[in-house]
């Protein structure tokens, strides 16, 4: 019973949201192309109220997600542990990934330092982290695939 009130509820709020966004889109088509590029108050009263209630949306949607992700670890706290030694994994991929980085300096093709390519500079520690960190989960992935892929071979 109580799922299928909150089913329509839910139905409800997602045909009110629709409605709002055919609205606000509406209103941009209505103005015309060339008025929305255009003009600037075309642009602040058609096009900004579309681009605030999605993100507005976008927010609600994150919100809600993460409230229900948690709800549910903490309901089954099988999951949470697992979870908590996933995230751990990860972290200690990442802290070794972020040590394997250098920081040297970023030039482009004329032999310029690029803005925020200085040496010794946090963004080149961490994409450099974040470039070994994908190397190395790519390596984890590639090394299961080809596991498994020779268990299925010795199996058939």
């Amino acid at each position: 019973m109580i799922d299928n009130k909150l089913s329509k509820i839910i139905t409800y709020v997602v045909t009110a949201i629709a409605l709002v966004g055919i609205i606000l889109l509406v209103r941009v088509l209505m103005a015309g192309e060339d008025a929305v590029e255009n003009d600037v108050a075309v642009q602040n009263s058609v096009v900004s109220p579309l681009i605030s209630f999605s993100q507005y949306l976008l927010y609600g949607v994150i919100v809600v997600t993460l409230i229900l992700s948690l709800l549910g670890l903490f309901k089954n706290p099988e999951n949470l542990k697992k979870t908590l030694l996933g995230l751990t994994v990860l972290g200690v991929l990442f802290i070794v990934s972020y040590f394997l980085a250098d920081s040297t300096v970023v030039i482009d093709n004329a032999g310029t330092i690029l803005e925020g390519g200085e040496e010794g500079s946090t963004i080149n520690k961490l994409t450099g982290a974040g470039i070994w960190f994908s190397i190395i989960l790519g390596g984890i992935g590639l090394a299961f695939f080809v596991l498994d892929l020779g268990k299925g071979l010795i199996k058939s």
